[in-house]
């Protein structure tokens, strides 16, 4: 069975020889590396061009669209399982690929293989919480069987790392359409919805965090919000609030515990971005629908 691994990229000049490095000393070595660069301002076309085993596109920035330019990545790709990666997520260890597309062999149900995302050494202490409450040590395979329990958390799977199965991904219409973000929750929930599976794959782990700005945690929201509202259909009723509160609620606690009484307050700001960005992008979409 052929590996792909997908890569699109933005001035990463600084991430991408080690990570394709990184790649190609897996254990499961992937057939082909395919680079979407979208009109990097740096060296990141020239070092990528320049790289064994690297096939790069080139594609205009302003064409550039989270669902599309993967959709149509993994189209002009040949593999059966292909791997989405972001520029700035490192395999935490040799074993990665292996370890995300080895799901697959056990169940032909399963879709997707998502991996654990390991914060940064420099990640702040509530963003670590975060990333520990939303990408635990224990896998799990989610199927529709899960909604009553886990809510929309049954459809988290994250293109920072992300193994798909080319069939089903064909059959269900791959991506389907242009968003902003969030391609993957609503590839996600279509998985669910049809019957399929989706494995968390905890052993397989990438290093992966932001300290975002409150700006740019805001800007984030309210794009998440505007296509959940957009495409809450393909979401079939399911919410994302009961997740947000047990998420502030574990986070919050573990900082009061450790009296981390600063970075509960910055948590607190942060939470509030979250919250107004993801309200005003919703609004956004029902005031644009309306016209």
């Amino acid at each position: 069975m052929r590996t792909s691994v997908i890569i699109p990229t933005l001035n990463a000049e600084g991430y991408i020889a080690p990570l394709i490095g990184s790649l190609r000393a897996q254990t499961l070595k992937p057939d082909e590396i395919i680079i979407v660069d979208s009109e990097s301002d740096d060296r990141t076309a020239d070092i990528a061009s320049g790289l064994e085993g690297v096939r790069l596109v080139r594609i205009r920035r302003k064409d550039f669209n989270h669902a599309t330019t993967r959709d149509e990545a993994l189209r002009e790709s040949t593999g059966d399982y292909v791997v989405f990666m972001t520029q700035d997520a490192f395999p935490a260890g040799n074993t990665l690929l292996e370890r995300l597309v080895h799901p697959f062999s056990t169940d032909d149900r399963i879709a997707v293989s998502t991996a654990r995302q390991i914060p940064r050494d420099d990640a702040l202490p509530f963003e670590r919480l975060v990333r520990g409450f939303n990408y635990p040590a224990v896998s799990r395979v989610r199927s529709a069987s899960d909604l009553p329990e886990l809510g929309i958390k049954t459809f988290s799977i994250s293109d920072c790392c992300c193994a798909y199965r080319r069939d089903i991904f064909l059959e269900l219409g791959g991506f389907g359409f242009p968003v902003t973000t969030d391609e993957d929750l609503f590839f996600a929930a279509k998985v669910i919805h049809s019957g399929y599976k989706i494995s968390y794959t905890a052993d397989a782990e990438v290093i992966h965090s932001h300290n975002f700005t409150l700006r740019q945690q805001y800007r984030r929201n309210f794009l998440m919000g505007y296509e959940l509202e957009k495409h809450k259909d393909i979401l079939a009723g399911v919410s994302a609030e009961k997740e947000g509160i047990r998420l502030v609620k574990h986070v919050s606690l573990e900082l009061l515990k450790h009296g981390r009484v600063f970075s509960f307050v910055h948590f607190g700001f942060d939470c509030v971005a979250r919250l107004a960005g993801n309200k005003m992008g919703r609004r956004s979409w029902r005031k644009e629908s309306a016209t």
